[in-house]
């Protein structure tokens, strides 16, 4: 494991607890908070200008630094409100690209270096339109002039940007919550837990455990629904094929995992729990660039790899590696159709816009 992935393991579990680390670096917290405090003021009370598109926005967020489970709940919910009669379309940050002064925007198969790793993920697996920027007010504006067929927009990773205003609001977070609810850098939180408090649900990421059936209050805010996601098979890099996962474990046969993702542990132990033994497992630094491979050392037959990672391994031509899909369950069945009512009611303050084929009154 290189040393940065185990400094990173060392602080995550250092953020779950109040201990020495969290006590000194308190003071730095509470200079973040009251930053962070005052920006959330200033767009509120309206001293800092924030742009409303002319469609619905639906942010997916986090509090918790690093991975979460944002793209498969993303990836989820563009598959499922696109069945309802949806149009979406996706801005992202484009974290680990340089995307210049202007929007880059783009559909299907688009390259993790001018786009992002996710992004790239996302346009690839869900086919709706991609705008990246960091200023995601700018994605937006360039999104709706290139694909005036979106009528809705879905913002990744954008529960902080303020500039750009917001219908809905949903906030994943996984089986660490909140950590030692603590602001960075003495605990893990981008800014106060109370903001859970603000948005309109919460997905809490279970990984592979079971589900507790449950339905959605259409009155409760924050609205809360459990995600469980799992192995869906493997797809070779080389040539496509799909198989199951009890197909590639064949006796005599090392299977090795890797992972470039905010928790790697995470994706390691599904793949135990879908009965896998792994011969070796290796975390990379979240959005690793695999300019170089990482694989050359390993001694197996065959490398398990995250989505997120093998649209940045492709050039590589290793036929060893093999991408794991992931299926995604939630606690509610009738949570999707809770959502698409509450962004349609949220469609009538977008008056020139007609959506579905109607004009909001």
């Amino acid at each position: 494991m290189p040393q940065s992935t185990r400094m990173s393991a060392r602080l995550h579990q250092a953020w779950q607890r109040r201990g020495l680390v969290a006590w000194l670096l308190r003071p730095l917290s509470w200079l973040a908070l009251a930053i962070t405090s005052y920006k959330r003021l200033a767009y509120r009370r309206g001293w800092k200008p924030a742009y409303r598109s002319d469609v619905p926005v639906l942010v997916v967020g986090n509090l918790y630094v690093g991975g979460t489970g944002k793209t498969p709940f993303l990836l989820a919910a563009l598959a499922e409100l696109r069945a309802r009669g949806w149009h979406p379309g996706v801005v992202s940050r484009g974290y680990g690209a340089n995307v210049g002064q202007a929007p880059r925007t783009g559909t299907g198969e688009l390259a993790a270096a001018e786009f992002g790793d996710e992004p790239s993920l996302i346009a690839r697996q869900s086919g709706v339109p991609i705008s990246v920027h960091p200023r995601r007010a700018l994605a937006a504006q360039a999104l709706r002039a290139r694909h005036p067929e979106v009528d809705l927009i879905l913002a990744d990773d954008g529960l902080q940007h303020l500039a750009l205003a917001r219908d809905l609001e949903i906030l994943v977070e996984d089986a660490r919550g909140i950590g030692n609810g603590l602001v960075l850098p003495a605990g893990p939180l981008r800014e106060s837990a109370s903001r859970r408090q603000g948005v309109d649900v919460i997905v809490k990421n279970v990984g592979s455990q079971a589900l507790q059936a449950g339905h959605t209050p259409k009155d409760a805010r924050p609205a809360l629904v459990q995600m469980r996601v799992s192995p869906a098979g493997a797809t070779r890099l080389s040539d496509g094929r799909h198989c199951t996962l009890a197909e590639l474990a064949q006796p005599g046969q090392r299977i090795a995992a890797v992972a470039g993702i905010g928790q790697p542990e995470r994706y390691f132990d599904s793949l135990r729990q879908a009965g896998l033994e792994l011969s070796r497992t290796l975390a990379l630094p979240d959005h690793f660039d695999y300019a170089s491979s990482p694989f050359a050392a390993l001694q197996a037959e065959v490398i398990l790899i995250t989505e997120k990672d093998a649209v940045k391994c492709a050039h590589l031509h290793d036929e060893r590696l093999w991408a794991v899909p992931v299926s995604v369950q939630f606690s509610d069945p009738f949570f999707f159709d809770w959502l698409h009512a509450r962004l349609l009611a949220c469609s009538h303050s977008h008056l020139d816009t007609p959506i579905h084929g109607h004009t909001p009154a």
